[in-house]
């Protein structure tokens, strides 16, 4: 099981695609997705441990970036295939 955090902003379509991708992945591998606003609290806690939020959205797993902007379902499935 893969535990992400998404960050997003609203009115944002980028962050809406990859809700998509995540989604479409999601009924093939098993994912775990909480959605986190770029102004929360827990937003900023991942800011400051590193966790770059400039381009949004970010998606983290375990401390860390996997990838950021306009996801590519491919590669993240094979990021989860590995």
């Amino acid at each position: 099981m893969h535990h992400l955090t998404l960050v997003t902003a609203s009115d944002c379509h980028l962050c809406e695609h990859a809700q998509g991708v995540l989604d479409r992945i999601g009924h093939d591998v098993p994912l775990s997705v909480r959605t986190v606003d770029v102004e929360s609290a827990e937003a900023r806690s991942l800011a400051e441990r590193g966790i770059p939020l400039a381009f949004l959205p970010a998606l983290v797993e375990d401390g860390r970036l996997l990838a950021y902007g306009r996801l590519s379902e491919k590669r993240l499935r094979k990021d989860f295939a590995a």
